[in-house]
């Protein structure tokens, strides 16, 4: 019974920021890091970024190096994408996932055991 919950999304400008926000809430659980994926139509869900459960190592795809921040909340199980110099190609539903106790790469779709139901990121002018 324990669910992602996005929000944050909606429309911006190129060049322009957003900040998606992430919580879990219902029963406890364990998970290795939080993470960012996104996926655009007629597209496959790609990952965007990940930190790790203590917050001392973060990851970024290559798309959105130097753009991009994922952060920890005070909060227990929420995460930040803080998202600048926005692109057209940024556009996409992006959905907040939990890593659990399997095996996987953070990159990978197949490591995260839970997720979000997304939010959707438009970047238009």
């Amino acid at each position: 019974q324990v669910h992602l919950v996005e929000s944050g999304g909606g429309l911006v400008q190129p060049g322009g920021s957003l900040t998606l926000s992430c919580a879990a809430s219902g029963d406890r659980f364990d998970y290795r890091g939080l993470g960012w994926f996104r996926q655009a139509p007629g597209k496959e869900r790609e990952f965007a970024a990940a930190i790790s459960w203590s917050g001392a190592s973060t990851y970024y795809a290559d798309s959105v190096k130097g753009r991009f921040t994922i952060s920890r909340g005070n909060a227990k199980n929420t995460v930040y994408l803080q998202m600048n110099s926005l692109k057209p190609e940024d556009m996409a539903v992006y959905y907040c996932a939990a890593q659990g106790s399997g095996g996987g790469a953070y990159y990978s779709v197949r490591a995260y055991d839970l997720w979000g139901q997304g939010t959707q990121v438009t970047v238009s002018s």
